[in-house]
């Protein structure tokens, strides 16, 4: 196996300090190291081990999770792996259920597997949140929202209910300072394999939690990353004089975009592909576009950069 050449490596962190930072998940790790050694707070039902306040619940747990909301309130997110607006809410709540630190329990339904859940609640689009308390829903909202806007509909709620269930006051005088994230071995595992050079297993590993996660933000945003590491590594000097001389060579402007993205000039990466969608046609086409969404990617989804040339894609397209 080769190591990357580290003047690469460095100049390809710099140029992506704005995107996606594979090293946040170093970061993670040697904050988890460092800490002092806790017993984890016990797991509830159907927990996955992630979080004891974020459960995944089926129709065969449901019943323990109505039992929880006799003392804390209960926050069922029905939602489906096919719904890209779940996969957009989903890391909403359940930052805001750990930050809550045990005064409200996030319980997430997929509605592929339990259907007859989604059925009880009568949903009717993906994603549906409903609020249960004392057995009962008592609030509900359907689509994506805002994390502010999420904190603010939760606060409302809990101070609805402070004085009705007793785990709220309890959980909240017991938070004390919030206890960091435990490390995922997968992600320390695919970010080892980075670090060495090994892109191919780095990849893989990511593609591997995808597989068993298809909505996890994290995981698609550091595949992105890998891959266009893996890629600019290997360009030449010439890429962009070979693009510019050569403009109906697909190959060579999808590689002199990835140049101009590694030496921050972000929009004319962006704008060098949009042109090229408007030059070619059929398979040609397909490969630019789905090239220029992966360099989307790597960049947070409020971009202006990636906003703008969204739009040229779209007009460039249709």
């Amino acid at each position: 196996m080769t190591r990357p050449d580290p003047r690469k490596t460095a100049a390809l962190s710099a140029a992506l300090s704005g995107a996606v930072d594979l090293g946040a998940l170093k970061a993670r790790a040697e904050a988890s190291r460092q800490r002092a050694a806790a017993p984890p707070p016990s797991s509830a039902p159907g927990d996955s081990g992630a979080s004891p306040w974020v459960l995944d619940v089926t129709e065969a747990t449901f019943q323990s999770v109505v039992e929880r909301s006799l003392e804390i309130p209960v926050v069922v997110e029905l939602t489906a792996s096919w719904s890209p607006e779940a996969g957009q809410l989903s890391p909403v709540l359940e930052r805001a259920a750990r930050a809550g630190g045990g005064a409200w329990l996030l319980a997430r339904v997929d509605l592929d597997a339990s259907p007859r859940i989604g059925q009880a609640f009568g949903v009717q689009s993906v994603p549906t949140v409903v609020a249960v308390a004392a057995g009962q829903p008592v609030d509900a909202f359907a689509g994506p929202l805002p994390e502010a806007e999420f904190t603010q509909w939760i606060n409302r709620l809990l101070d609805a209910l402070r004085d009705r269930l007793p785990g709220i006051r309890a959980a909240e005088a017991n938070r004390g300072e919030p206890q960091p994230e435990p490390e995922d071995p997968r992600f320390q595992a695919a970010e080892e394999a980075f670090e060495l050079g090994d892109y191919a297993a780095a990849e893989a590993a990511y593609e591997a939690i995808l597989a068993a996660e298809p909505g996890n933000t994290e995981a698609k945003a550091a595949l992105a990353q890998v891959r266009f590491t893996a890629r600019a590594e290997q360009l030449g000097q010439d890429v962009l004089a070979k693009a510019d001389a050569n403009p109906d060579d697909v190959d060579a402007q999808l590689a002199a975009a990835d140049a101009e993205v590694a030496d921050q000039r972000v929009e004319q990466a962006f704008k060098r592909l949009v042109d090229t969608v408007r030059r070619v046609f059929g398979e040609d086409r397909d490969k630019v576009r789905e090239h220029l969404v992966g360099l989307f990617e790597l960049f947070p989804v409020d971009d202006p950069r990636v906003a703008a040339a969204r739009r040229n894609l779209a007009s460039a397209l249709f």
